[in-house]
């Protein structure tokens, strides 16, 4: 078991929790707030498709070891951080 990955998983599931349901947009870097018609939605849309999947994902992966444990928690971040970009880019912006 990896401690340090269940770490940053728990980390994760916490800014999930902070970003989705406190709606702490603050946290989230990178984005013009003057440009975002419904921080509401950025902030569920981020949290529940970005951060709580890949807090899961690196929960799993502590507790299992295989082969290439890096190369999926990798794939799956860039697939998933595409996944809410392409959303933010094309429902949220003004």
């Amino acid at each position: 078991m990896d401690y340090k990955l269940l770490v940053v998983g728990l980390l994760l599931l916490f800014i999930s929790y902070l970003v989705g349901v406190k709606k702490q947009t603050w946290l989230l870097a990178g984005f013009n707030e003057k440009m975002i018609n419904n921080k509401s939605l950025l902030g569920k849309i981020t949290a529940s498709v970005f951060f709580l999947p890949l807090g899961i994902l690196v929960i799993i992966n502590s507790i299992f070891e295989y082969q290439y444990e890096l190369t999926v928690i990798l794939i799956a971040m860039l697939v998933l951080l595409t996944t809410v970009y392409l959303f933010i880019n094309r429902r949220l912006i003004k």
